[in-house]
């Protein structure tokens, strides 16, 4: 399904929409970013606010694909580039949250969580 995205505002539902339909808290993606909740509670509320590279890494974990498209598309006004939201046929498995138990955090069987992503940039970020 594609979102088109013409102004900044419509970013911030489509990724709690994402997320949720993802089953995932604000806590487990931002285990995943190697981020603390409030960091991505904020890059939620105002995704404007974030890097094009820290929003791109959450759409990749929520499997969603980002597809510009030029001005030149039929249904586009002229002086209107838009960028899309896609989600993708197959949207890989990703984990659901865990429970804790007595001895630990326990994940569901068969899925296996992803290795902490991280910036492709070679200096050092503070989230």
């Amino acid at each position: 399904m594609r979102y088109p995205i013409r102004t900044l505002q419509q970013i911030r539902p489509l990724l709690v929409s994402f997320r949720k339909q993802a089953g995932l808290t604000q806590q487990a993606l931002a285990e995943q970013l190697g981020i603390t909740q409030q960091s991505y509670a904020q890059i939620e509320a105002n995704p404007a606010s974030t890097s094009v590279e820290r929003l791109y890494l959450v759409l990749r974990l929520l499997g969603v694909e980002l597809v510009l498209a030029g001005s030149n598309e039929p249904d586009q006004p002229d002086d209107m580039p838009t960028t899309f939201i896609d989600t993708p046929l197959s949207t890989p498995a990703l984990p659901r949250p865990t429970k804790a138990g007595p001895n630990g955090p326990k994940q569901a069987k068969g899925i296996q969580a992803p290795a902490k992503i991280t910036p492709p940039s070679a200096k050092k970020e503070i989230w």
